[in-house]
């Protein structure tokens, strides 16, 4: 049955607008017909089922049915990262998002290849991933910074685990949430990032392992490691 993300809120019996993307995706790439079922969910009121109440081109509406889930909380684990080459990224947030990640944190690091960052496909991706996931919340997705600024903005209660290269650090382990894991850029971190660290009690350097990871299969395993106790 197909899964989708909505703003509006869930009730028994609410009608629910589509997005011109949604209806799209419906009528022209899966072929769906008035009545068919369908799961809604809004990160807020847990999962529900419904029905298509109208289709035509470009607009869609749900006629919501009965609750499925109860909306539950998600594993208070942040991930800060550099920002990588865009299929790249993309892959990234994919992953992070169906290994249940609550925030994402883009950022600049002195290594950093990509001058910029489109939020809006990248939300996109983790709306997707949410839907395909059963994740019953979309990750939220900070806007991108330097690394120096949203260290700044850290909670210092939040322990931030940094994996680090060739570093004589504990491995990293299942930990306690809330937490958080930084991933920087394919080249390493620079100087000056290596500065901003140092300066933060919150940090916790922790390697991954003998071998020299991409970032992407970097972050992919720290999340799996913090969260391994949890069975998330």
């Amino acid at each position: 049955m197909i899964r989708l993300y909505v703003e509006a809120e869930l009730a028994d019996g609410a009608s629910i607008q589509a997005s011109e993307a949604q209806a799209h995706y419906l009528g022209a790439v899966m072929r769906q017909a008035i009545g068919n079922p369908i799961r809604l969910f809004n990160g807020r009121d847990g999962e529900w089922t419904g029905r298509i109440a109208e289709l035509t081109r470009g607009k869609a509406t749900f006629a919501v049915e009965a609750r499925l889930r109860p909306q539950s909380a998600d594993a208070d684990l942040w991930l800060m990262f550099a920002i990588l080459k865009r299929d790249t990224t993309d892959l990234l947030v994919q992953k992070a998002t169906e290994l249940g990640v609550a925030s994402l944190l883009p950022v600049f690091t002195e290594r950093t290849n990509a001058g910029r960052v489109n939020l809006d496909r990248l939300r996109a991706i983790a709306i997707e991933a949410a839907e395909q996931s059963e994740r019953l919340t979309v990750p939220d997705l900070r806007p991108a910074r330097q690394l120096h600024h949203s260290l700044a903005g850290w909670p210092p209660e939040r322990t931030l685990f940094v994996a680090l290269e060739r570093a004589n650090a504990q491995p990293l382990g299942p930990a306690a949430h809330p937490a958080g894991l930084l991933i920087g850029p394919e080249g390493g971190f620079g100087p000056r990032d290596h500065g901003a660290l140092d300066r933060c009690r919150f940090v916790r350097p922790v390697s991954l392992g003998p071998r020299i990871l991409r970032a992407e299969t970097a972050a992919i395993v720290g999340l799996a490691l913090l969260q391994a106790a949890r069975g998330e």
